[in-house]
């Protein structure tokens, strides 16, 4: 699993300061746990059904300070919620959207690309099981799919506290929606970010703030 802005942008714009237990659903390569735990002292579950991914996330974790911090489990998200007790302060998942293209030919690429139609809907339901009272769940979305979700979590009664919509650059249209939901229904933060200006590889000052500390070039 390659390492995606996506991923980059959730894991470096989750809100971690009251997280001591995080969990990453449908982790990958494991980039948004590696990103959280240097953000953090929590400690980490994250979650994917391939096998392939799992091997590969725990290779990555185990080759850095946070190891003792961050456990990989090979399992998809309706069997963990059916076997796990555990409750979760910050719930995160960049999860598969493309719920009406063409699938890729690659099994595992299609898995991580391509939603089923209730896979968005089954995460806000399983995390009313498994968020704290107080706790939150974020996620990075095309802009269709995040404003279904952000419908959907409300009639489920999680609600949409801070919202920022992401533009690759300053003169295209918005791709990307950030979502932090919880059971707190209170006022939606709304923001924009821009990753590029026109010039390609030239980021906005917002953009460089953000995740400086994972770049390090910028």
């Amino acid at each position: 699993m390659k390492v995606g802005t996506d991923g980059v942008l959730l894991g470096a714009w989750a809100d971690v300061k009251s997280a001591s237990k995080i969990l990453d659903i449908g982790t990958g390569s494991g980039l948004i746990s590696l990103m959280l735990a240097q953000r953090s002292t929590a400690s980490i579950t994250a979650i994917d059904i391939d096998k392939d991914a799992c091997n590969q996330a725990k290779i990555n974790a185990d080759n850095t300070i946070w190891n003792n911090r961050i456990e990989i489990i090979q399992s998809d998200l309706m069997a963990f919620n059916n076997i796990s007790n555990e409750q979760f302060d910050l719930i995160v998942s960049n999860p598969p959207y493309f719920k009406n293209s063409l699938q890729t030919p690659e099994i595992a690429r299609t898995t991580a690309r391509h939603a089923t139609t209730d896979f968005h809907n089954e995460i806000i339901i399983s995390s009313l099981k498994m968020l704290t009272g107080n706790g939150k769940l974020c996620l990075i979305l095309p802009i269709n799919e995040g404003n279904e979700c952000i419908a959907f979590a409300k009639k489920n009664e999680l609600f949409c506290n801070k919202k920022t919509t992401v533009f690759p650059k300053s003169n295209s249209a918005a791709k990307r929606i950030l979502i932090e939901l919880s059971r707190q229904n209170s006022p939606c933060i709304e923001s924009q970010l821009t990753i590029e200006s026109e010039i390609r590889h030239s980021y906005t000052e917002d953009f460089k703030i953000l995740v400086k500390d994972f770049y390090l070039k910028l």
